[in-house]
């Protein structure tokens, strides 16, 4: 399947009345199953979208275990090829024409707004084809060799609680390695076209593999669900051991071959051939390319020059805001100066993991104690503070979410990386507990899981403007809630808007501008206290996935532009709850679908 549904994550979404809104009097109470009157142009449209999911997840069964339909745990995705991507095309371009055969104009509420965003993916995801995403399958910060190293690590979707559970992933393990050799053969032909990855984004990703060659199979990450058939009473005796030694075939003949093939592959042959330069225009069409990719993460109609002008703006603003603090904790020194001493007093860092881990716990319960000043609906799902996994904290973010099963049987898990503890200054505690859980991603992704009737397609499917533009409006809201009183907590906000702000500019410039990975790090150590080995980390993702890095702003900007305009036209009707729950409640939209959707909203309550 196209990557674009292959990197399905799980996001907010909660059901609605046919005019768009909804009334929660009690926010304790689960929320209403709203079922719409359904004409013939709606049961159509309910049909065409529950089709498509259905037939998504036999082409993706990676998918189908992340939102926790088990039926095709032993299945791997196809394997690249010319054919694999026609077949995807013609998939894509079927459903498109089934959905177009329907009137829109005989359609309102969950309806309409199916329709809305299953057009609009099935567009995209034709317009993605135009663009050799396969000569890339995978990079540093997303691929298939770090998913599915998380799925067999028994920490993740994939379920290991039976017999049938581990042979499943035994069979998908087979899966894994055949597609390993289609993203070879793939990259061999992108590299004869001039599409290859840069040399840096090669030099990250060879220690991941690296990582995956263990001496000892006791170390493997794969081993993990092994270990924990001590305490699984389900298997008897003679099956656990059966089952030892069949993982301990599957790393040794399997897992460790494939990573030590694709390794030598990078290695050997594929690093010799990797760019110099890191932005997508210096791909052969790679102007047009930056453009999909700037409308894909954006879903807005803006330009790489209008989102650069709006990122130097927006820095400007923040280093005069951060400025005031400066003179707040009576720092005598130029804003470089205080730069320097955030990212060198001691005082502002960690001494271990445990103490990191410790102060998010900490800081969970005071803003889980003021998110009702400006939410009536919450999520029922708790979440979970843990550490990044070794294997891969090395190049990751430095903080994550992933959204709670679906069935219930695992929290949500908000990821701190403590691989490097200068990473994690302490006074951004509260800014990125806001954005990583709640009210940010946790409650965006958590409510949606918990509605039986929004379609499959929606209640799945994601849009990084509106998610990551919530999250970042959520921190907004810390004031509000009486957070930030501590003006290096403030200026820990001010730190992670900067690092948005700072965004728009170098994703353009990298991409647009002709900007080298040495020009985006000096523009980031100038403007932000950040540390250096995380400024390093945060321009080589930016390199890796164009466009993505923008959408953050600019969806907090399109929220914003709503809640302002929505403030106005009501006026003293005006309510912040209420508003927040028609941002939530119909889940993950693009940001003109939405907007749309709001203004309904409020010609509803005049």
């Amino acid at each position: 399947m196209n990557k674009s549904v292959i990197a399905l994550s799980i996001t907010l979404a909660l059901t609605t009345s046919l005019s768009g809104c909804s009334s929660f009097s009690n926010p304790a109470s689960p929320v209403p199953n709203v079922v719409n009157a359904q004409g013939n142009e709606a049961k159509r449209v309910n049909e065409v979208v529950a089709q498509y999911f259905d037939e998504m997840l036999v082409l993706d069964p990676l998918t189908a275990t992340y939102v926790g339909i088990n039926t095709y745990n032993d299945k791997f995705i196809a394997p690249i090829s010319p054919q694999s991507i026609e077949e995807d095309k013609a998939f894509e371009q079927q459903y498109l024409d089934r959905i177009n055969a329907i009137d829109v104009n005989q359609l309102s509420g969950q309806d309409l707004l199916s329709y809305q965003v299953f057009k609009r993916d099935r567009e995209v995801a034709l317009a993605s084809f135009e663009f050799p995403e396969h000569y890339i399958p995978f990079n540093q910060m997303y691929g298939i060799h770090n998913d599915f190293a998380m799925l067999g690590s028994g920490e993740s979707s994939q379920p290991f609680n039976t017999v049938k559970d581990y042979q499943d992933f035994i069979n998908r393990a087979k899966g894994f390695s055949a597609y390993m050799d289609s993203a070879i053969l793939s990259m061999r032909e992108g590299a004869k076209e001039g599409i290859v990855l840069p040399k840096v984004i090669v030099k990250k990703l060879i220690p991941q593999f690296k990582t995956h060659l263990v001496k000892n199979i006791k170390d493997s990450v794969f081993y993990e669900p092994v270990k924990q058939l001590d305490k699984n009473n389900a298997i008897n005796t003679q099956d656990k051991k059966q089952l030892r030694a069949e993982y301990t075939q599957m790393i040794e003949n399997v897992i460790i071959p494939t990573y030590q093939k694709t390794l030598s592959f990078l290695t050997t042959e594929y690093a010799p051939l990797a760019s110099d330069t890191v932005g997508l225009s210096h791909l052969p069409n790679g102007t047009a390319w930056y453009d999909h990719m700037i409308s894909y993460h954006t879903t807005l109609p803006l330009t790489a020059d209008e989102i650069h002008e709006f990122g130097q703006q927006e820095v400007a603003r923040i280093l005069s805001e951060m400025e005031k603090v400066k003179q707040t904790v009576n720092f005598k020194g130029s804003l470089p100066e205080f730069f320097i001493f955030l990212k060198e007093d001691e005082q502002f860092y960690f001494k271990s993991p445990e103490q990191v881990i410790a102060a998010y716990e900490g800081v969970k319960d005071k803003i889980n104690s003021r998110v009702s000043q400006l939410f009536e609906v919450f999520p029922k799902a708790d979440y979970q503070v843990k550490e990044v996994e070794a294997f891969r904290a090395a190049s990751s973010a430095g903080a994550s979410y992933e959204a709670p099963a679906p069935d219930g049987s695992r929290p949500g898990t908000f990821y701190i990386n403590t691989y490097n503890l200068k990473a994690q200054p302490n006074f951004i505690v509260e800014t990125l507990s806001i954005h990583e859980a709640s009210p940010g991603h946790h409650f965006q992704a958590s409510i949606q899981q918990e509605v039986e009737s929004l379609p499959m397609f929606r209640k799945f499917g994601n849009f990084t403007v509106y998610e990551e533009g919530w999250a970042l409006y959520a921190e907004s809201l810390g004031k509000e809630m009486g957070l930030f009183t501590d003006p290096y907590q403030w200026y820990g906000r001010l730190v992670d808007e900067q690092l948005r702000a700072m965004r728009l500019v170098v994703d353009t410039g990298l991409h647009a501008k002709g900007w080298t990975r040495e020009q985006a790090i000096d523009f980031m150590t100038k403007n932000s206290s950040m540390a250096d080995t995380d400024i390093e980390a945060e321009v080589e993702r930016y390199i890796s996935i164009p466009g993505q890095a923008l959408a953050y702003k600019t969806g907090q900007r399109a929220i914003q532009q709503m809640r302002k305009k929505a403030k106005e036209t009501l006026g003293e009707q005006f309510d912040i709850k209420k508003f927040h729950t028609q941002i939530l409640i119909d889940g993950s939209l693009p940001m003109p679908i939405l907007s749309a959707k709001i203004d309904r909203w409020v010609e509803a309550q005049k």
